[in-house]
Order: C-alpha cells, then sequence, then structure tokens
C-alpha cells in the first residue's frame, strides 16, 4: 500500500534452466579466452609471440613455439592442457543449446530473422517467456533498457542516454545482432530493418543506429 515493494515476475523452471545453461557456457567462454589471454602474455615475456589463431590453430603454435625450451614448457603446458579441456566443456554446453533450440518453434522463428542466432534467440525466449508479460510490443525495448531517458525540468525537455536496465546480457546479444546486421553484406542479412538501420547510421552515427536497431530486434 506504501508502493515500497513492486511486484516481481517469477519465472518458470524451464526458463530459468535455460538461463543457467546460456549463462554457463558464457562463463567457460570467458575462462577460455582469460587462459589464452595469460599464455599469451607470459609467453611474450620469453619473446615468443604467438601468431593469431583459434582453436587448433592457437594450440599449435604455442607447442611450435615451446619445443626446444623444456622449462617453459613445463609451465605453459598445464595451462594449455587446461584451455582445451574447458573448450572441450563449452563445446558440450554448445550441443546442448542447440538441442534446446530445435525443440522450439519460437525459436526456430526467431532464428529466420537476420543477425540472430541460437544463443541470442534462446536467450530471448527464456526472458520473454510469454508475450502476454507485456502490455504492448513497444514495452520490451524499455524493459530491456533500450530506450532514452527523457529529462524535464522547466523549459529544458531532452533525451539522454539508453536506460541500460533489465537483463544486460539479452541487451548486448541484441547489440551484437544489430551489428552485425549492420556491417555484414550478403545476401541473408538484407531487409528492410538493415536499410533503415543504415540510413540512421548516416545520421546519428554507428553507435546510435546500433542500439535502434537492436530496439528494434526485441520489439
Amino acid at each position: 500500500e506504501a508502493g515500497f515493494y513492486k511486484v516481481v515476475r517469477v519465472k518458470s523452471f524451464d526458463s530459468m534452466l535455460t538461463r543457467t545453461l546460456v549463462g554457463g557456457r558464457n562463463q567457460l567462454l570467458n575462462i577460455s579466452t582469460q587462459l589464452s589471454n595469460q599464455i599469451r602474455g607470459l609467453m611474450k615475456t620469453f619473446g615468443l609471440i604467438i601468431p593469431k589463431g583459434t582453436g587448433r590453430v592457437f594450440d599449435g603454435n604455442v607447442r611450435e613455439l615451446l619445443a626446444g625450451n623444456n622449462d617453459l614448457a613445463r609451465i605453459i603446458l598445464p595451462l594449455l592442457e587446461a584451455w582445451r579441456d574447458i573448450r572441450k566443456r563449452a563445446a558440450d554446453l554448445d550441443r546442448q543449446l542447440l538441442a534446446v533450440a530445435r525443440q522450439s518453434q519460437s525459436t526456430k522463428l526467431l532464428m529466420t530473422i537476420p543477425g540472430i542466432g541460437t544463443v541470442t534467440a534462446v536467450s530471448y525466449i527464456a526472458a520473454i517467456e510469454d508475450p502476454e508479460n507485456f502490455r504492448t510490443s513497444r514495452s520490451v525495448g524499455a524493459w530491456l533498457g533500450l530506450t532514452t531517458r527523457r529529462y524535464q525540468s522547466g523549459e529544458v525537455d531532452y533525451n539522454g542516454h539508453i536506460s541500460r536496465r533489465g537483463d544486460n546480457h539479452l541487451r548486448g546479444l541484441l547489440y551484437e545482432a544489430a551489428t552485425v546486421l549492420l556491417t555484414r553484406a550478403s545476401v541473408r542479412t538484407e531487409s528492410s530493418l538493415k536499410t533503415w538501420g543504415l540510413k540512421l547510421r548516416e545520421r546519428l552515427g554507428f553507435k546510435r543506429a546500433a542500439v535502434a536497431v537492436a530496439r528494434k530486434l526485441a520489439v
């Protein structure tokens, strides 16, 4: 009655399970990136510059540079083995994520949108759950913090930066999807949304255009 508390929608068990799967996968990918950067930094100290490359290319480059340097290899190889093991675990969660996406018709429908991949579609479905939770589709943009704040005081009235409220992870995925849509030139990405975003980029700059496209995708 006093207005100190707001009603919070409790997510379903399946949605929380999906969000946990996505979060666990992201955590493993972050650890993998940190380990690879750590390996690069340690070897650079000894003048061993690892060429650009990921996956097996990175593994092969590290082992090639360590050939004949047994003392350094005893330090770096355990880190490399941990890096490989974490990538395998992340790949396992990737397969689980793909299985979840295949089971949902809504996810398959979202993945037909240019720039939207498996992770973004699954994360969006898990966050929204039921479209009936929102009075209008435009509310989704504000719920994810992709709408601008409005400042009014006397004769002053202007729109500021986006509010950045709500699900940080999903907002980042939508921004990434918008970036892909605006930057990659392929037949699959051609759409009226891309045309609108490119025109907006000419007037407002890339970042603002990407945020606007991300909000459009959410809505």
